[in-house]
């Protein structure tokens, strides 16, 4: 029996799972074939471990939003244990002081790039 099935909540850093490909390819194939203008988003691994190695951080989530230029894209951000967004973290600084650092809020995922690939490869 798992966690879910007797209703055991899982911690933030437990959500998500591997899936079979073949899942995986079906899911994708029917969004985009319902929603043929949207595109995928594409997120660099640096700034996705500089949102994880902050203080307290158990996961990422990802809000749709729009760009500075009405674009859709995302912005994500760290959460902690009990689903919060981490907003500001304490730091030790140089001195020894404990000072208040701003959290990373992310966006710039591209995607022009690499809607060619998406294609090739959810078609293929």
């Amino acid at each position: 029996m798992t966690q879910q099935e007797i209703g055991v909540k899982k911690s933030i850093s437990q959500i998500g799972e591997a899936i079979p490909h073949e899942l995986g390819f079906e899911m994708i194939k029917d969004y985009y074939t319902a929603n043929p203008t949207e595109h995928a988003q594409v997120i660099g691994k640096n700034i996705i471990l500089e949102i994880l190695a902050q203080p307290g951080c158990e996961g990422i989530r990802f809000h749709h939003a729009y760009n500075e230029a009405g674009e859709k894209t995302l912005v994500y951000m760290g959460i902690d244990a009990q689903g919060k967004s981490i907003v500001e973290y304490n730091l030790v600084n140089t001195t020894g002081e404990i000072t208040k650092k701003q959290a990373i809020v992310a966006d710039r995922s591209s995607k022009s790039e690499w809607i060619a690939d998406i294609w090739e490869w959810l078609w293929s």
